[in-house]
């Protein structure tokens, strides 16, 4: 199973670092400038309480959870606190001169764990009170310190609208990914429900209406659900029908076991009117792929009983290739007219655009339909082979075997 890392988390883990290395900075200023101090007692002090906290509230920086209203609004305290306390323990002089205050570039540390964890607005809050205090620690607005203002100002800002971003991004790629899912899950159940229950309701409709009487209500009947079935699982409104359909075109499940051949489970669908032509070694695959492979060569083949007629011949050809397994399935009937394809999908028939296409699909290979007016139908069923799926050597000798309406195969 995929985990999905937050975006937020890099930021989280920048800050702690930030924060670990500019407390070590602050305690180097304090160390380097303890003789200038007019009352280092006090500083180291306080150099010792911003070292402390910050190493005892690594955890609180972790994430988003852990980073509480409460820890941040004691973290900025601190941070207010050795700026003003600067103004007591430094010296007039060096406090003109600019010098660095107790916490040092620490207190952005503050700032930008607002920033990260409320966003913008909560930075300009923070980034505020930091100013105010450096203000009043200078005494007067210098150049310096307005510039220090403003940069922290721009940089709690700036971030605190990035992560805002990045969370409404991730929030919009967490929808589109559901909404992948459940359409997906939609299509694989439309393809489902097509194979099965639409098949057996169109049955019931078309064998009611030849026996009529009472058969054919129970026939209407089947053939309101059908069209009430194939709106809700496609969205398209219902549209009125002519009666008749094929019958289920349902392929082995192909659930269990090791790899299957695919000339198996395509066995069942030889008859008088069609002629199965396979390799002579077998064609292996995975369970899942072989049974949706065989279940697409169904679908194909249920649409040449219901729209070519009872009447018409069908060819299934399967070649294994070195790369990709190829089953074209070709019929004689009079083909599809222009704009048939588009106009099924819109009434909701999922035939080809679900059951041939979306399993071709959903398997990494594709399916491509060719077919000219009174001429026939061909049905190109594309699939690319993966290392694991290839025959043992030794399995037996190549050549196709076509197989006759008895199931008995010959070279």
């Amino acid at each position: 199973m995929a985990v999905r890392m937050s975006v937020e988390q890099p930021l989280w883990r920048a800050l702690l670092a930030y924060r670990l290395l500019t407390a070590g900075y602050a305690v180097a200023l304090y160390v380097h400038a303890y003789g200038a101090l007019r009352h280092p007692l006090p500083a180291g002090v306080y150099i010792a309480v911003l070292a402390g906290w910050t190493l005892a509230t690594v955890g609180r920086v972790a994430n988003a959870e852990r980073c509480t209203r409460a820890f941040l609004a004691a973290d900025l305290t601190i941070a207010v606190t050795g700026i003003l306390l600067t103004r007591y323990v430094d010296t007039g002089p060096r406090i003109d001169s600019g010098s660095f205050t107790l916490p040092s570039i620490w207190t952005a540390g503050a700032v930008l764990a607002f920033a990260i964890k409320g966003g913008w607005r909560w930075a300009a809050v923070a980034s505020s009170l930091v100013a105010a205090a450096d203000l009043v620690e200078r005494g007067s607005p210098g150049r310096d310190t307005v510039h220090n203002v403003i940069l922290i100002w721009v940089a709690g800002i700036a971030i605190g609208y990035v992560v805002e971003v990045a969370r409404a991004s991730e929030r919009t790629l967490a929808r589109a990914l559901q909404i992948e899912a459940a359409t997906r899950e939609r299509e694989r159940l439309a393809r489902d429900i097509h194979d099965g229950v639409l098949q057996v309701l169109a049955m019931v409709q078309r064998r009611g209406n030849q026996a009529g009487g009472e058969a054919a209500e129970l026939g209407r009947l089947a053939g309101e659900q059908e069209a009430a079935l194939r709106c809700l699982i496609s969205g398209a409104p219902p549209a009125p029908r002519a009666s008749g359909s094929g019958a289920s075109g349902d392929g082995p499940d192909g659930r269990a076991g090791g790899p299957h051949d695919l000339r198996t489970l395509l066995a069942p669908h030889a008859s008088s009117r069609v002629t199965l032509s396979a390799p002579g070694t077998p064609v292996l695959l995975d369970p899942h792929t072989a049974a949706e492979l065989a279940a697409a060569v169904g679908a194909a083949l249920d649409n040449v009983r219901r729209h070519a007629g009872e009447q018409a011949h069908a060819w299934i050809l399967v070649e294994d290739e070195p790369d990709a397994v190829l089953v074209t399935v070709r019929d004689d009937g009079p083909g599809i007219a222009d704009g048939r394809l588009a106009a099924a999908a819109d009434e909701g028939r999922l035939g080809v655009a679900q059951s041939i296409r979306g399993r071709l699909r959903d398997l990494g290979g594709g399916a491509e339909l060719l077919s000219v007016p009174g001429q026939g139908t061909e049905v190109e069923l594309r699939l690319p082979r993966r290392p694991a799926d290839r025959a043992p050597a030794g399995t037996g000798e190549s050549g196709t075997a076509l197989t006759d309406a008895d199931g008995r195969g010959r070279r």
